[in-house]
């Protein structure tokens, strides 16, 4: 199945989208002003241990500290062994130190980037480990003759005084011994950059920033089943040409300068898709429907036949819809780059069987997924729990921000527990205060409504306190927001 790539790029941002059999897989943002840190190499700071957590917060030249756990100092794990205790964290960092960190995950919400010491710089072919000296390769080579000549070749290539590790990516497998010397030359000179500039340059300093979207497209996403990369800005279509000559040769040949008048994420009705991935609904073609939820702690996936009513009995109906939701699920888990912990909520199948088909589906397509995923089996309760590595924001948290109306509860008060919680209120006032008139601004709906059904209300208040109560639209208060004036 051929895969295309579109990169639409601006001055204030670089959109790409995967494209499998015209439907949208996969899309990726990066702003100008809020460039993933993911892989970015710091000189961090020690700015507070925390022995009861085994954590501590760096800084690294961010608004929010970072944040490194003791499992992620490559120190503190060289020197454990099976029957090792681990060493607590406040006999490896003390306050105001400094030392080299790597960004493992972008900061999300309210949480600080996460760090480690081992520092890794992928290649196109090779990922270099500078601080191991084990030769990995990559699980998708299975073949363990492949793996060994991998392993052989690479050993050959690495100069004598080498004493960093190397995982071998799958990109490797058709290279020339030309091109993983040159990987490993790249690799050698990066690492020796960042090393200089820890050494020279101050605390919370960026030592090594990883590649742009358009360049990490061309480096990680690219496979032999990619037909063409569209990009539409002729500037950065060279700039594009240009990088693929000197890392990725076999890239070159793919690359094409999109020129059509219809905007490129238009012709391929990418935006269309942006808007439906910010949705909870999701429409299935048999009249079926996901709704996703999607919360700090956890997503959830809810799977409803709708208005499918095919199938020979109830039960194939069931099967059928859930067997097309565990395909749409794995396609939006990565349209919308969710991730942490999932809960599928398939519709309930009494036959074991339809439960196993199901389940090895939602595998099957979830191998497709770059990101790394695990799958549990149905629950008691009929669940699927699965979790997927979260690296970076989803496409919600990237596009959009909390409602300033209901604060991203996703409902608002009623207008009219909004009139009675403004009688409440004008009670408390009268018995506190003294004046002559009071007025209440409120939204539209509110005052419609105290002018309505709720005007002999506010008619026996305004007895009740002897005072005169008038009504003022605010046409710029959302329907929760008022006040009361004091005349």
């Amino acid at each position: 199945m051929n895969e295309d790539i579109l990169i639409n790029i601006t001055p204030q941002e670089t959109r790409v989208a995967l494209i499998l059999q015209g439907a949208v897989q996969e899309l990726h943002i990066e702003r100008t002003l809020t460039r993933g840190l993911a892989g970015n190499v710091y000189s961090g700071k020690v700015v507070r241990v925390l022995p009861g957590m085994q954590s501590a917060f760096i800084d690294i030249g961010l608004e929010r500290a970072a944040f490194l756990h003791v499992a992620d100092i490559w120190e503190a794990r060289t020197h454990e062994g099976p029957s090792v205790a681990p060493t607590p964290i406040e006999k490896i960092l003390f306050d105001g130190q400094v030392l080299t960190v790597q960004v493992i995950k972008d900061p999300i919400g309210t949480k600080g980037a996460r760090l480690s010491t081992q520092i890794s710089i992928a290649g196109r072919m090779l990922v270099y480990l500078p601080q191991d000296s084990h030769i990995g390769i990559s699980q998708k080579i299975e073949k363990e003759s492949e793996r060994e000549l991998l392993r052989t070749r690479l050993h050959s290539l690495l100069p004598p005084e080498e004493k960093g590790g190397y995982i071998v990516r799958t990109m490797a497998e058709e290279a020339s011994d030309s091109d993983l010397a040159a990987d490993v030359d790249y690799l050698r000179k990066t690492w020796g950059a960042i090393c200089h500039g820890a050494r020279t340059r101050p605390a919370t300093s960026l030592l090594y920033q990883d590649l742009s979207l358009a360049q990490r497209v061309l480096r990680d996403f690219v496979h032999d089943e990619t037909a063409t990369i569209q990009v539409d800005s002729r500037e950065n279509h060279a700039m594009l040409v240009e990088f693929a000559k000197a890392y990725t040769p076999t890239v070159r040949t793919r690359l094409q300068h999109y020129t059509g008048e219809r905007p490129l994420f238009d012709l391929y009705g990418v935006e269309e898709e942006i808007l439906r991935a910010l949705g909870r609904r999701v429409d299935l073609k048999s009249g079926g429907y996901l709704i996703v939820d999607q919360t700090e702690a956890m997503t959830t996936i809810d799977v409803n036949t709708g208005g499918f009513v095919g199938g020979r009995n109830f039960a194939d109906t069931i099967f059928k819809t859930n067997l097309e939701a565990a395909h749409a699920i794995a396609r939006q888990l990565r349209l919308r780059n969710l991730g942490g912990i999932i809960i599928l909520d398939f519709i309930d199948m009494d036959n074991n069987e339809h439960r196993h088909a199901v389940l090895q589906e939602l595998k099957k397509t979830l191998s497709r997924d770059r990101t790394k995923v695990s799958v549990s089996g149905f629950s008691a309760l009929g669940l699927v729990e699965m979790t997927r590595k979260r690296t970076r924001e989803s496409l919600a948290h990237i596009l959009c921000e909390p409602c300033p109306a209901c604060a991203g509860k996703g409902q608002v008060k009623t207008s009219r527990t909004i009139c009675y919680e403004i009688l409440r209120e004008l009670m408390r006032e009268a018995k506190q205060f003294n004046p002559r008139e009071f007025r209440i601004l409120a939204s539209q709906e509110v005052v419609d409504l105290f002018l309505e059904e709720e005007s002999q209300h506010l008619a026996m208040l305004g007895d009740f306190i002897g005072k005169q109560i008038s009504l003022q639209v605010e046409t710029a208060y959302h329907q929760e927001q008022y006040d009361v004036i004091l005349m």
